[in-house]
């Protein structure tokens, strides 16, 4: 049994939403608990080894100077007693308030499962979530083998340990996010043979309002451009990967032009030698603590599940504010952003004193970076036929061994036209990863060409009873209404 910890802010995340609205809310007089599964702050986007804290250490990072000075705020108001950091801690449940005056409970376990160190429960008057996300995979024929990795995963190994995933490397998929992947692993001695880009720049061209909202933006691709250049990077729009070969692992790559919808033109493939693919299709939030809270959610134009905020960061439940990636992909400086402006609306909403100056300001900056996010959505879609490239035996659960074959005979013969039902039938997403790794993929397999997908269809890829792995003293503890 273990006692309470109370506060009338709880922080979940510390990536760059997260740090910002924990330091911002404690700033503003909000006692504040700040749980964070990473051991140091950051987040994904500013992951980097235990070691290096010094400016020089990592002028590669973009907005590195922002880290360091949330990271200095951090600790002096952790010092100051103002902010209670709990860093490699996970929240494994949720319970929201039963009736209006209760607080929200976050039920909190080690990231490394030892008992003897199990954090206490956080009770909260407000939550600001800021989860984050992580790589959204679309399977292609032969991404069970080994050297394949998720974008996000090659540029953590990179960040977090200075390990190169492989000698000569393919980065694939769609979005910005495949430049500095491929600039990163060639940085650390990696050949990079090319960047296959499934969408082409010139969308881009349709969009200049969204260029023009983030001016930074022209200057970070302008650099990324330069470092392709000097590295001999080749940089394929239009182009995607329509098989992995390889015996024990990766050994080779067939990539073919693609057209606008996403369809193979046929004479165009080409063999490619490489040990090492990164494939990055964009980002899917992290949402199971947000629809734990009974918050409402919406399709982006990604078509990713996100949290519906209003103008002020609330979510549709009372108390409960969201920030980053989870309220749509838009990128660090705008996590931020919203980061700060949750903080203050919490503030506001809870009687201090409010800054109505510079949550104008927020609101006015937060419109523009969203302009941008919008236009690199719609210039970097998934491809809607990119299920053209697989096969009947192409493997979409790896947990499973669940085939296309499988998914598309439970559709085809037994009627099952959603995720769920063909989970059932089926059984793509019971195991580890419950659905993270293959959903998105099941639940537009499963949909076809009859239906754009909507947030029920991807709203039980997210819903999950317990948000993290725990052990049987969690359980025993939760039974036990310790509180």
């Amino acid at each position: 049994m273990t006692e309470t910890l109370r506060t009338r802010l709880a922080v979940v995340g510390a990536g760059p939403a997260g740090l910002a609205a924990a330091t911002t809310a404690a700033r503003a007089g909000l006692s504040v608990v700040l749980v964070d599964a990473g051991e140091q702050p950051g987040g994904q986007y500013w992951r980097h080894r235990p070691s290096s804290t010094g400016r020089n250490e990592h002028r590669a990072y973009h907005d590195w100077r922002t880290f360091l000075r949330l990271a200095s705020e951090l600790d002096g108001l952790r010092d100051g007693g103002r902010v209670h950091y709990l860093p490699a801690t996970q929240v494994w449940f949720l319970d929201p308030p039963s009736r209006p005056g209760q607080p929200h409970v976050l039920r909190l376990s080690p990231v490394h499962g030892d008992a003897a160190t199990r954090p206490n429960p956080v009770e909260a008057d407000a939550l600001v979530l800021c989860p984050g996300g992580y790589d959204r995979q679309l399977p292609v024929p032969g991404w069970d083998l080994p050297g394949v990795m998720a974008a996000g995963g090659v540029q953590a190994l990179l960040k977090g340990h200075g390990v190169a995933a492989g000698r000569r490397a393919i980065v694939a998929g769609t979005g910005p996010f495949l430049l500095p992947v491929a600039t990163g692993l060639a940085a650390a001695g990696v050949e990079v043979v090319s960047i296959c880009e499934a969408g082409a720049p010139s969308a881009w061209l349709r969009r200049p309002a969204g260029l023009v909202a983030a001016p930074s933006k022209l200057v970070e691709g302008a650099g990324y451009a330069a470092v392709l250049l000097r590295r001999r990077i080749r940089y394929r729009p239009r182009t995607a990967i329509l098989r992995i070969h390889g015996r024990d692992a990766v050994e080779a790559v067939t990539i073919t032009r693609v057209d606008r919808q996403g369809r193979p033109v046929a004479g165009t493939e080409r063999r490619l030698t490489v040990d090492l693919v990164a494939l990055g299709w964009g980002f899917t939030p992290s949402l199971e603590l947000i629809i734990a809270a009974g918050a409402e959610t919406r399709v982006d134009l990604d078509g990713s599940l996100v949290a519906t905020v209003d103008d002020w960061q609330r979510s549709s439940r009372p108390g409960v504010y969201v920030a980053g990636e989870a309220t749509g992909v838009g990128g660090a400086r705008l996590a931020v952003l919203e980061g700060e402006l949750a903080a203050l609306t919490a503030a506001d909403d809870a009687g201090l004193p409010s800054m109505p100056g510079r949550t104008k300001r927020l609101r006015r900056t937060i419109r523009r970076a969203r302009a941008f996010a919008r236009a690199m959505h719609l210039a970097h879609p998934v491809p809607p036929a990119w299920s053209a490239w697989l096969d009947d035996e192409t493997t979409v659960c790896r947990c499973e061994e669940v085939t296309v074959g499988d998914i598309r005979q439970a559709r085809d013969e037994l009627g099952a036209d959603d995720q769920r039902t063909v989970k059932l039938l089926a059984r793509p997403g019971m195991g580890w990863c419950q659905g993270r790794v293959c959903g998105y993929a099941t639940a537009c397999l499963a949909a076809a060409s009859r239906r754009v997908l909507d947030a029920a269809d991807l709203r039980p890829l997210a819903a999950r009873p317990l948000a993290a792995p725990v052990s049987l003293g969690d359980l025993a503890d939760l039974a036990g209404g310790s509180a």
